[in-house]
């Protein structure tokens, strides 16, 4: 029996504005970030345990292929992240220095 290579296989998807691994909710963001933190791709699958060894090695390699697009596109979704945190700061200050603290605990 003779068995035929898969030549071309898709792992990202976009979906609306972001990019995601093809057939899961697990965003794009965060696999690039873990890489991007010196995480190998064997780590990185095991703190997503839906995803393949597979799926992580074609998310990167589509990162590394588009890297001007979708460091981008973080750029784009950081300034937003940003803008969401100015934003609570300035509308309810109280709540926004208890996620602070809380943030602060979790780290120490």
């Amino acid at each position: 029996m003779k068995v035929s290579p898969t030549l071309t296989k898709e792992y990202v998807e976009q979906r609306g504005e972001g990019f995601f691994i093809e057939g899961t909710r697990i965003s794009l963001d965060s696999v690039v970030y873990a890489f991007l933190n010196g995480e190998s791709a064997e780590n990185i699958a095991q703190n997503f345990p839906l995803l393949s060894l597979e799926q992580v090695y074609g998310a990167i390699a589509f990162y590394l292929a588009n890297r001007e697009l979708i460091d981008a596109y973080l750029e784009e979704e950081e300034k937003e992240f940003d803008a969401l945190r100015q934003s609570l700061r300035e509308k309810n200050p109280t709540l926004y220095q208890k996620l602070v603290a809380a943030q602060q605990k979790k780290q120490a």
